[in-house]
């Protein structure tokens, strides 16, 4: 008799059987450790984070789920494009592993609806269910380990919800976009070329730095200055994007002012 049908035959009396289905819909077998995967679903506004008195969330599942996705997204670009740049296959897998893409995904596996975080977190204008997909992953990656999670990712994630191919040609200007932020913050934007070099075949690739009011917000390399700057202003933005810390830095803010931090 088939594993997976017994083991949900016992399951239909285990008094965690919503969960148990609910996630081995998603990832296409059932968990061995359903603790990975309550923690990663476990936001950090949650008030079972307070009540047990502990530090008890998903963003150290959510750290490791990142490094993962980015090796597995790496992998399966670098392998699709054989004959593309670095630059190619960095802009590429950064369009794939960006916030808004990672919020929608988990949405539509479903995975939005299991988060506990409070109602106010939930209202606000956040990253919750994107991040709550990389938790996902490290759970997937600690329970299962990797070739079943780079299949979990290959399979439920990119096959099922992402045109890798449309995604790579479709031009995304993070510069406007960074100018955009700035000009609403009367925050100041340089682009800085911090150094020229050389490839290995003799082709001049340069380092730039994107600044907001004076302050490296990121860095980029490409084989050209737009190139570079483009890669520095997506930098800024990821980092204005997950550092409150650094924002209200440029802003000029208090710790007090966190609330005025534009999402």
């Amino acid at each position: 008799m088939n594993v997976a049908f017994i083991k949900s035959i016992q399951l239909l009396f285990h008094p965690k059987k919503e969960l148990y289905f609910a996630l081995s819909r998603i990832i296409g077998y059932f968990p061995n450790n359903i603790s990975y995967y309550e923690e990663a679903l476990l936001h950090k506004s949650s008030y079972r984070d307070y009540q047990q008195g502990a530090s008890r969330n998903n963003e150290r599942l959510e750290f490791l789920g990142d490094a993962v996705l980015n090796v597995v997204v790496a992998d399966i670009v670098f392998k699709k494009y054989a004959n593309q740049n670095e630059g190619f296959l960095t802009n590429t897998r950064s369009k794939i592993v960006k916030r808004e893409t990672l919020d929608m995904i988990s949405c539509k596996l479903g995975l939005n609806k299991l988060i506990i975080s409070s109602p106010r977190a939930s209202l606000q204008k956040s990253h919750i269910s994107g991040n709550a997909l990389e938790a996902f992953i490290g759970a997937v990656y600690l329970d299962h380990g990797y070739r079943k999670t780079y299949r979990f990712i290959a399979k439920k994630i990119i096959a099922a919800y992402i045109n890798i191919d449309a995604l790579a040609n479709k031009e995304v200007n993070f510069k406007s976009k960074l100018l955009e932020w700035s000009q609403k913050q009367r925050v100041q934007l340089d682009y800085q070329l911090v150094e020229s070099s050389m490839d290995r075949d003799f082709n001049q690739i340069f380092h730039s730095q994107a600044l907001l009011n004076g302050l490296v917000a990121g860095t980029g390399t490409g084989y050209s200055k737009k190139e570079s700057h483009q890669e520095a202003a997506n930098q800024a933005l990821k980092k204005i994007d997950s550092e409150k810390k650094f924002v209200r830095k440029i802003l000029g803010l208090n710790q007090q002012d966190e609330k005025s931090i534009p999402q």
